[in-house]
């Protein structure tokens, strides 16, 4: 009896064995799989439709402009001073940084200087938007791979960075504070020591996420070796920020083209990781909201005196020529072509944001991966859809 169990059991597996060969010549049916258009991780309206070949991308295409708002046209319709509250929306998590590309190439045509205590107020709501952008991206990454504290910890301190902004300039989110030839207002009583304070949650907000997340197995095994960008396919491809100094590209605006800020006043370093991976993408941002918070805290203790609006006149007219001015914004490089007519409204204006060069590289990028693996690359790029839209 037990010498024919053991032949069944034999022949059992010899006919598994044979199914299993059979499964593996048969060559499986493609699936087409829409990401979005509202996701997650798309963070906002995208639609990425994806070809699958079983769990693999075979090929990816993004569909963008669901959220596309005609700023660069509105623009030719609007005065110098209130082209500000339009572009503060373009990419709504950035603040303060999204106005000063655009003053600066106005200012740059129409020969005007802001303070320098103007110069360095700049800077330093530049880089508390970037610290309040930045930290977002950090907790949102964990939500996208199941971890949702956090994110938590994200909203709770950058409150903090947000009350700032909005002690200064009266705007939480869209603050339409900076001005031709300088501000809007001077800082109030008291806010440079709130400012340190609420930098010192920030760090601390910082070495917590590092601690969770970090190291934290499960994230560095969904990220580490996940969505590598080579450096010179990056470049190719005009990414900036971040997403290309996770590369190992040693390249920021701050320091290589401070022009009219006060970058070049303090002292800070530019973060770099050589594996271009989502971890690396990640780890950057991380030490650059610490940078941010170190740069910052030189620049309260720096503070000149003085005035913060140079003498413009009381209608502003851009005489005619063409400008272009760019940033290192909290998502990357983030330009504005200004060409004037000598009126009262741009005659055009073209923007280069970071989010829509940064999103070009999906289609190469994903070819390949895995789709569990897609989610954690989308969210490691970072990208705001107004940015991308415009």
């Amino acid at each position: 009896m037990t010498a024919i169990n053991d032949r069944r059991q034999l022949a059992y597996a010899a006919a598994q064995a044979t199914d299993a060969r059979v499964n593996i010549e048969l060559e499986a049916e493609g699936m087409t799989l829409n990401i979005g258009p509202q996701h997650p991780a798309t963070h906002g309206t995208l639609r990425i439709i994806v070809r699958l070949d079983g769990e693999q991308v075979i090929e990816a295409d993004p569909v963008m402009g669901y959220m596309h708002r005609g700023y660069e046209k509105l623009t030719e319709v609007r005065t110098y001073p209130q082209v500000t509250t339009l572009i503060n929306r373009i990419d709504w998590v950035s603040s303060f940084a999204n106005e000063v590309p655009f003053i600066l190439a106005a200012e740059k045509l129409m020969e005007v200087e802001a303070p320098p205590r103007a110069q360095w107020i700049r800077t330093i709501l530049f880089e508390l938007g970037r610290i309040a952008n930045v930290s977002m991206f950090l907790g949102d990454m964990g939500v996208q791979l199941g971890a949702v504290t956090p994110m938590f910890y994200a909203l709770r301190d950058r409150e903090f960075i947000l009350n700032q902004i909005e002690a200064a300039t009266g705007g939480r989110f869209h603050p339409n504070f900076d001005r031709i030839g300088g501000l809007k207002d001077d800082l109030p009583a008291g806010w440079i020591e709130d400012t340190r304070l609420a930098l010192d949650k920030m760090e601390y907000f910082c070495q917590q996420v590092e601690d969770l997340v970090i190291g934290n197995e499960i994230f560095e095994q969904r990220t580490r070796g996940i969505g590598i960008i080579p450096a010179d396919v990056g470049l190719s491809y005009g990414l900036s920020g971040a997403n290309i100094r996770a590369s190992g590209v040693d390249w920021d605006l701050r320091r290589d083209n401070p022009v009219g800020l006060a970058w070049d006043q303090v002292d800070w370093r530019v973060w770099t990781h050589p594996d271009g991976d989502s971890f690396a993408r990640y780890w950057v941002r991380l030490q650059e909201v610490r940078e941010s918070c170190h740069i910052v805290r030189q620049l309260l203790d720096g503070l000149p005196s003085g005035p913060i609006m140079a003498k413009v006149p009381r209608v502003v007219k851009v005489p005619e020529g063409e400008a272009y001015v760019a940033c290192e914004n909290p998502l990357g490089q983030m330009g504005y072509y200004l060409v004037s007519q000598g009126g009262l409204t741009p005659f055009r204006v073209k923007v280069r944001t970071a989010s829509f060069s940064n999103m070009s590289i999906t289609p190469w990028l994903l070819k390949g991966t895995y789709v569990a693996d897609v989610i954690t690359i989308l969210a490691s790029l970072y990208f705001i859809l107004g940015d991308l839209d415009r």
